[in-house]
């Protein structure tokens, strides 16, 4: 029981003390870097799902 709560003692204090947390506009710019790059790369998923799709289709005649 001793371990559990010295690792919580080392945690807080590891997380209150010793990270570097961002701050709001920094974010909210990652925020939206990761929403863009996401919504790109679904896009190029789609994309790709669709070509491939219509090469499957002429290949095996499926309309």
């Amino acid at each position: 029981m001793e371990n559990i709560k010295l690792y919580l003692q080392e945690s807080y204090d590891e997380l209150v003390h010793h990270v570097t947390w961002p701050t709001w506009p920094e974010l909210i710019s990652n925020a939206k870097l990761v929403f863009v790059a996401t919504f790109i790369l679904a896009s190029i998923i789609f994309l790709f799902d669709l070509v491939a799709k219509n090469v499957l289709s002429l290949i095996y005649g499926i309309n």
